[in-house]
């Protein structure tokens, strides 16, 4: 993706976005995966009927005359300032993408995703706006290498969410939301959002959601999106306070990756860099470091 003369056409169909990018994610889709399991979720909701988002949204790809991807980007953040996620491309195509939006009077003042197209962008938003770029949050993508399951077992075992408790699945969500600011010295939820309880019920519906269970009481959860291109990606992962520090997360890590595993798909997640207790949790478990992402934002 290496076409700073290539021109960028948005759409807010994910589907279409797909049919035209699928082929160049799958070349790298565990980098992709973000932009991978976004796109094939808001296909799936398209299909179904529901309603577009009403956040700002769309899918962008740049391409040749020959029609050759060189980029491609997407806006579907539903937490304010709803930031554009960049994939690696030639960082003037990201700055043209940025004047396609500030001549469309769009307001985007964070971006996530590959760091050198995102700060390329974020630095003509700049030129225009005013303030300073700087990072907001830095994360580290790994990938699981050879699974290495936890040297203890404790108490209790895994099971899935019911759908009798959906509420009780998004109440933890909004434990993770807030706990996973404040762990790295964050406002909490500044940065994470809560998703939706249709959301949450769906991931229930589908199985992408387990618990921990000792004597009938969740002590920890862990999600799990996708599979797409072949690549499933861990998360949300929360422990309640009064359960930390027992093994349960690392435990259910584990099982959950497994699962994906002997599914036939690879397996990858996020860490945020600014809490390195969850950076030392998965690589025992065999989680190897991919590159460094993180979300990048204009601050007055």
């Amino acid at each position: 993706m290496d076409h700073p003369t290539a021109a960028w056409q948005l759409t807010e169909d994910p589907q279409a976005f797909l049919d035209v990018v699928a082929g160049v994610l799958a070349t790298d889709p565990v980098r992709a995966t973000i932009v991978a399991t976004t796109a094939q979720r808001l296909a799936a909701r398209a299909a179904r009927g529901e309603p577009a988002p009403d956040h700002p949204h769309w899918f962008a790809v740049a391409r040749t005359a020959d029609g050759e991807v060189a980029g491609a980007a997407m806006r579907t953040a539903t937490m304010p300032p709803h930031q554009a996620h960049l994939m690696p491309m030639d960082p003037r195509l990201a700055a043209a993408l940025a004047d396609l939006l500030l001549a469309r009077g769009e307001e985007v003042h964070a971006a996530n995703g590959a760091q050198a197209p995102a700060r390329a962008f974020l630095e003509r938003v700049r030129e225009q706006v005013g303030g300073e770029v700087g990072l907001a949050r830095p994360t580290r993508l790994f990938e699981l290498g050879t699974l290495v399951p936890p040297s203890r077992t404790p108490a209790g075992g895994p099971r899935p969410v019911t759908a009798d408790e959906v509420d009780a699945a998004h109440g933890w969500f909004g434990g993770f939301v807030a706990a996973a600011d404040a762990q790295a010295g964050r406002e909490p939820g500044t940065t994470v959002a809560l998703p939706p309880r249709d959301t949450v019920e769906r991931r229930v519906a589908d199985e992408k959601l387990w618990w921990w269970e000792v004597d009938g009481e969740p002590v920890s959860l862990v999600g799990f999106m996708g599979p797409a291109l072949g690549v499933a990606r861990i998360g949300p992962v929360f422990t309640p306070a009064p359960h930390r520090g027992r093994g349960y997360a690392g435990a259910l890590v584990a099982h959950v990756s497994a699962l994906l595993r002997d599914g036939g798909h690879r397996v990858c997640l996020f860490t945020d860099l600014e809490n390195p207790v969850s950076n030392a949790l998965y690589q025992r478990l065999g989680f190897e470091p991919v590159v460094d992402m993180g979300e990048l934002r204009i601050a007055s």
